[in-house]
């Protein structure tokens, strides 16, 4: 063990230095890839910026050499009139192009008007044969130049186009572009970028101090070339004091100012149509700092890692101990898990027959509740028997009366009146047999699914369960259901034993009283039908109304009823997804309203 450390200890030196050199290698080409991609993004930006910039000037001369006012004043050269015209054109186009200035020329160089005419460098007079751009222009073609201008002393780009009175080349018109929106856009920022002319000369740059000084050495040939065409006047043409150099495949320059030097990234992009080349500028001191900083931390990090080993062998004799330790920890943890897990099943076992325990009570509840519907359903039943039995008897004596005089019209050959007395008999037959099916239908259990119930259906066959009650208490039942009585979701027999239940309890309510009206009707509020049946009786306590859809709840005497009616309304209406409620008019008596979710069509429950 003691061995190991030692010669740790003896190769840690060697892999720091090796990390060191080779690290430093490595991470200054990753970064400086990394910062290359960088500078090409900037420099295709910068590109494309000059481009567009000056892209949208480059048709122009040609458009407005095509101006009537321009061709006049060029086979006319010489009228104040229509030189004083020009100029005013040439202005207000000048304006609105955000151009710097715009002038036309005679095919011997002299201006004859200019956007600028009324300034005080005027281009008006000046004679521009000298410009490349002019030469080119005058033979024909389209042309561009750069160049700082001889007269305004501002740098600009030209474009320059013949003017053409047929095929003939009578003149120069020219637009000089201004660049300096785009220079300060440049300035401040991470990169150093700058245009280069083909001799090496700063034309354009966000560094002040490098303009019109030259990254290639300014040869005597140089100088000439450039003062021929006068392309910056009488500036200073300075060389800038560059060294050149290469970290693997990427360019660098290193640039003197004062005591301080500079290194740079350098990528640069020659942009034929305008004769310049595009420079960006990119310090490597972040760059080189950066890759001294990878190297310091994995040099550190190796550091670290002597000391971890030294620290691990140190250290692993205590681990053998404390997992000694810990597997007798587990061991004493795995019994307590087993007898927690014992105690867990126990309680499990018993939450289990506490759950059966409660559904089979539910079960119990729900066949209770169904037996006391069906036997409230009964109780009513036999509450109605007697008037029932009263409105059976009148049909049968009436129609045993209708019997008898038909055989004795039979005996007199009256047939005709004969036939007529049959046919009432078959009338009163078909009531007492509608009579016999609404009391059928509502002691019978309900299966039914739910289903669209048009509500005067319902309410109709109600009124013929109720009628013996409403006679009884002579009272008068008032429908108001609309000029399109509604759809509800329910079932049909339940809803019946519901309107029933709630009608009688509105006859029981109002017998006796001098206003025995009872108002039954329907509307659809949105998505569900209220349904409102309202009495003239005394009304619902506050005490009455917490407890009237109780089951075994009732305000009759004994005898006159099981206090079931309203309870089993309620569980039917909830069944239903519906609501039941009781409340006073504000004018006097009771207000039972039902809601249900309302249907379109009767074929809508099918879908």
């Amino acid at each position: 063990m003691r061995n190991r450390f030692i010669l740790a200890l003896c190769v840690l030196p060697i892999a720091m230095i090796a990390l060191a050199y080779q690290g430093g290698v490595l991470a200054t080409r990753s970064y400086m890839d990394e910062a290359s991609l960088q500078a090409e993004t900037a420099l295709r930006l910068a590109v494309s910026a000059l481009g567009g910039h000056l892209g949208r000037y480059e048709p122009l001369p040609a458009l407005i050499s095509d101006h009537e006012g321009i061709e006049t004043l060029i086979t006319q050269p010489g009228d104040p009139r229509l030189r004083e015209e020009a100029n005013v054109y040439l202005k207000s186009i000048n304006s609105l192009l955000g151009s710097s200035d715009i002038y036309v020329m005679t095919l011997d160089g002299d201006t004859i008007a200019a956007s600028n005419y009324d300034g005080s460098a005027s281009f008006v007079g000046q004679n521009f044969s000298y410009r490349p751009y002019f030469k080119d222009a005058a033979k024909g073609r389209q042309s561009r130049f750069y160049a700082l201008g001889t007269t305004s002393s501002k740098r600009g780009y030209y474009f320059a186009s013949p003017i053409l009175i047929g095929t003939v080349i009578k003149g120069v018109i020219v637009f000089k572009v201004d660049i300096d929106t785009i220079e300060a856009s440049w300035r401040g920022g991470e990169y150093k970028i700058f245009v280069s002319d083909p001799e090496g000369i700063i034309f354009m740059t966000g560094s002040a101090e490098w303009l019109y000084s030259g990254i290639l050495p300014l040869t005597p040939q140089r100088r000439a070339r450039t003062e021929a065409s006068r392309r910056y006047s009488d500036a200073n043409l300075t060389a800038l004091p560059v060294e050149r150099g290469t970290s693997g495949n990427h360019a660098l320059m290193t640039v003197r100012e004062g005591s301080d030097r500079r290194e740079y990234l350098v990528l640069s992009q020659y942009v034929p149509e305008a004769d310049w080349t595009v420079n960006v500028l990119l310090d490597t001191r972040s760059v080189r700092t950066q890759a001294r900083t990878i190297v310091a931390a994995g040099i550190l990090l190796l550091c670290l890692a002597g000391l971890a080993v030294a620290i691990l062998l140190q250290r692993r004799a205590r681990l053998s101990e404390r997992m000694q330790m810990q597997k007798e920890a587990q061991n004493e943890l795995e019994h307590r898990v087993e007898a927690r897990t014992a105690d867990l099943a126990r309680v499990n076992r018993r939450i289990e027959r506490e759950i059966a325990e409660k559904r089979l009570t539910e079960q119990q509840l729900r066949q209770t509740q169904a037996d006391l519907i069906q036997a409230g359903k009964l109780a009513g039943l036999g509450q109605m028997s007697a008037a029932l039995s009263h409105e059976l008897n009148q049909p049968l004596a009436a129609a045993k009366t209708y019997a008898d005089s038909a055989a004795v019209l039979i005996d007199r050959n009256r047939t005709e009146e004969a036939r007529d007395n049959i046919r009432r008999i078959s009338a009163l037959i078909d009531r007492m047999a509608s009579i016999s099916r609404h009391l059928r239908n509502f002691a019978r259990k309900p299966n039914e699914e739910l289903a669209a119930v048009p509500i005067d259906e319902a309410i109709r066959d109600t009124a013929e369960i109720v009628a013996a009650r409403l006679a009884a208490a002579d009272a008068h039942l008032e429908l108001d259901l609309g000029e399109t009585p509604p759809i509800v979701r329910a079932g049909p027999v339940r809803l019946q034993q519901v309107l029933v239940n709630v009608i009688s309890n509105a006859a029981d309510a109002i017998e006796g009283l001098d206003d025995r009206r009872i108002r039954v009707s329907a509307r659809r509020e949105g998505g569900r039908v209220a349904i409102i049946v309202r009495d003239h009786g005394p009304g619902v306590s506050p005490s009455i109304a917490e407890r009237i859809f109780d089951p075994f709840f009732t305000t009759k005497g004994v005898g006159k009823g099981l206090g079931l009616g309203l309870s089993i309304s309620y569980n039917i209406i909830k069944d239903f997804g519906g609501s039941l409620s009781v409340s006073n008019h504000p004018d006097g008596g009771a207000v039972f309203r039902i809601d249900l979710d309302a249907m379109a069509t009767i074929s809508e429950a099918a879908e």
